[in-house]
């Protein structure tokens, strides 16, 4: 029944727990080096295909979306939106392809282009805040498509709202939302 997110930082160590993970979690948000791990091994590509629909939600920058499905970062960034929906229908979860333009596509459901954000949540970190945003949205029971869709517009608002004197660490983004 609870909510978990996996894959933020703690690199291959993941890997070997990722079948558990897979396997046990309620909910679940996949970034970073959890996608990496899936995106390597076709067992766990399976696993995340057979999850339960509505529980999963993956976080991929373009690269990892490009290894996730088998491409291009080039490819994944000459049709996003497409791209994006692709991988939603594919792992039949839904997906927050990060970038300028956050897309956050599901099966079934149109895509959602993000309005909001900068180049300030290219900072180190700051997708981590976001997928720990969007568990603590989906630990709460809410939609998946629509905690992703609020999590991302309110982590872009927030750098948007950022005082152009001020740095922004993903520790101080994380204490702002």
């Amino acid at each position: 029944a609870m909510a978990v997110v996996a894959g933020c930082g703690g690199g291959d160590a993941i890997r070997s727990h990722m079948p558990q993970v897979l396997q046990q979690s309620g909910r679940l948000v996949l970034d970073a080096d959890a996608l990496n791990a899936i995106a390597a091994d076709a067992t766990l590509q399976a696993a995340l295909r057979g999850r339960p629909p509505n529980t999963t939600i993956l976080t991929p920058h373009p690269l990892e979306a490009a290894r996730l499905m088998k491409t291009s970062s080039a490819e994944i960034q000459a049709d996003r939106i497409r791209m994006a929906q692709t991988m939603a229908d594919h792992f039949a979860c839904v997906v927050v392809l990060k970038g300028s333009g956050t897309i956050i596509a599901a099966p079934g459901v149109l895509p959602h282009i993000n309005p909001t954000g900068n180049a300030r949540l290219a900072t180190a970190g700051t997708g981590d805040v976001l997928a720990g945003l969007i568990g603590a949205r989906l630990a709460s029971g809410t939609n998946p498509f629509l905690c992703a869709c609020e999590s991302a517009f309110r982590h872009g608002q927030v750098a948007q709202e950022w005082p152009q004197t001020a740095t922004m660490t993903a520790e101080n983004l994380a204490r702002a939302l």
